[in-house]
């Protein structure tokens, strides 16, 4: 089973915002949408590169490099160029502190 990873305290990670940590080497986004923390692999499946930097809108966030965008809660791929979705990690909270973790080995 993976190990949690901390990312941050809730207070230091606003609505809106994101904060990007490594977990077990997999690149993890985990963003604040409206007070819920979601976490998504920081990957584009288009072509590999970050998805942090691009534009968040609501529950979505496009790719900087080509305009692909998925949705924050669930990884689901919502425009091409990418047709694949982005994995999805779970998010705990424990005593003020925003965990997560890539879970695709367990």
């Amino acid at each position: 089973m993976s190990r949690w990873t901390r990312v941050c305290a809730t207070v230091e990670l606003l609505p809106g915002e994101y904060r990007c940590v490594h977990a077990g080497g997999t690149p993890i986004a985990v963003f604040n949408i409206d007070g819920t923390f979601y976490a998504l692999e920081d990957v584009c499946t288009h072509d590999g590169s970050e998805l942090t930097g691009g534009v968040i809108e609501g529950h979505q966030i496009e790719c900087p490099r080509h305009g692909a965008r998925f949705d924050i809660t669930t990884g689901a791929v919502l425009c091409a160029p990418a047709y694949e979705p982005v994995a999805k990690f779970p998010v705990k909270i424990e005593d003020g502190i925003v965990y997560t973790r890539d879970d695709r080995d367990d």
